[in-house]
């Protein structure tokens, strides 16, 4: 079971009134159980055989961060130019397949309309285009990695 089912399957427990839910996918078996008593996730492997517990936060325990956090993190600097932001939760990817060339690179420029890479969301694959021309001067996103809403992807100057 790869790492993205159980991250939905996390949150599903997660978001919703059940307090466990188990899955059995081939000889793979994951366990998810609601702790409450305890807000931070916790991941426990054991052998394949065995099952495999995760606690899922609890729906309403807020836990207040630390007032020394935000100090402690750099501050992200300001992006100059356009940012291009995913439209939708999925996979990134720069090419349109495995081992072919990426739709664009780093100082390249561009034309609104240009595919800029692919977003994989529900078996769907779908071009993202440029909304503005330019030169893409940032490329904010691993290829392989997935993407939330609103996710920076590209700087366009």
């Amino acid at each position: 079971m790869d790492l993205r089912k159980l991250k939905t399957l996390i949150d599903l427990v997660a978001e919703s009134d059940i307090a466990e839910l188990e899955v059995t996918e081939g000889e793979s078996k994951v366990r998810i159980v609601k702790s409450s008593a305890n807000p931070q996730n916790q991941m426990m492997m054991v052998p394949q055989q065995a099952v495999q517990h995760y606690a899922a936060p609890a729906q309403q325990a807020a836990v207040p961060a630390p007032a020394a956090a935000p100090a402690a993190a750099p501050a992200a600097p300001e992006q100059t130019g356009h940012v291009v932001k995913s439209p939708m939760v999925g996979t990134f990817y720069r090419s349109s397949a495995p081992g072919a060339p990426a739709f664009v690179e780093v100082g390249q420029s561009i034309k609104q309309g240009d595919t800029l890479c692919i977003i994989e969301a529900m078996k769907l694959l779908n071009e993202i285009d440029a909304d503005v021309a330019g030169t893409v001067t940032k490329i904010l996103v691993e290829n392989g990695q997935p993407v939330e809403f609103g996710q920076p992807l590209f700087v366009i100057g």
